[in-house]
């Protein structure tokens, strides 16, 4: 149905570039549902999104892998043309990067044990003295931990499974991280043992990202985008891969 999804776009649009210079998209694959590896295969809504862009602009999108942390010095450095990998608009990232408009709002949510979900049943409880609260180094979700839970211990893992097995050896009460993470849960066979409360803590936004001084593809992004919302496609692309309700603006 994608693919049908994607065809039509391109007869739509095809004719707008189609002998346009390729673009190189740099991704990291450790963010599922966003952008992870499948049998071999990079696959998940940045993926779908960067082959919809690739449609309407006529130009061949091609993926470049690289660890999260790589990607921005990557732009800058003009190995890459666009960042496609679920990162948040933050002001820090904003004076190295330009942002496109936002495709998806998102937030931090909290993950526990099943068996200790009555403990954290108010709004409130997360933020008690004392509670373990494990964090990603260098994430948005470390961030609020520092800023907001003042009174929480902090611990840092250095991926979503090392923090679930954290929860499960009774070292950290809850796990703050990016929506996409509690997403999976929704879905997963192998974490059924967890849960997330869905109350997002933060408000954040997703988005595209191009060199500062790339103006000419900022705009040919955000054209493309809002066809994408315009015509549904982004809409049927998040469908595919989120269980639970997003907002899209």
């Amino acid at each position: 149905m994608l693919r049908n999804a994607l065809l039509l776009i391109m007869l739509c649009f095809g004719s707008l570039g189609a002998t346009a210079d390729g673009l190189k998209v740099g991704i990291s694959t450790d963010y599922p549902p966003l952008a992870y590896k499948q049998e071999g295969r990079i696959v998940g809504i940045e993926v779908d999104n960067a082959t919809a862009v690739g449609a309407i602009l006529g130009r061949k999108m091609t993926l470049v892998e690289m660890p999260f942390e790589k990607l921005i010095p990557a732009l800058q450095a003009s190995e890459i043309d666009v960042v496609m990998s679920g990162m948040s608009i933050t002001a820090a990232r904003g004076k190295q990067v330009t942002f496109i408009d936002p495709y998806i709002e998102v937030g931090q949510m909290a993950i526990m044990l099943m068996d200790n979900a009555a403990q954290f049943s108010q709004p409130w409880s997360i933020y008690r003295k004392g509670v373990r609260v494990g964090v990603e180094p260098g994430t948005t979700g470390a961030e609020f931990a520092k800023m907001e839970l003042e009174e929480a211990q902090i611990s840092y893992f250095s991926s979503p499974s090392a923090a679930f097995d954290g929860l499960r050896a009774d070292d950290i009460d809850l796990y703050v991280h990016d929506a996409p993470t509690s997403w999976q849960l929704a879905t997963s066979k192998n974490n059924e043992d967890l849960l997330s409360l869905y109350a997002p803590l933060t408000n954040e936004q997703l988005a595209w990202a191009v060199r500062k001084d790339d103006e000419r593809l900022a705009q040919a992004l955000s054209a493309a985008l809002q066809t994408m919302k315009g015509n549904g496609s982004l809409r049927y692309i998040l469908n595919r891969w989120i269980p639970v309700t997003v907002e899209v603006r």
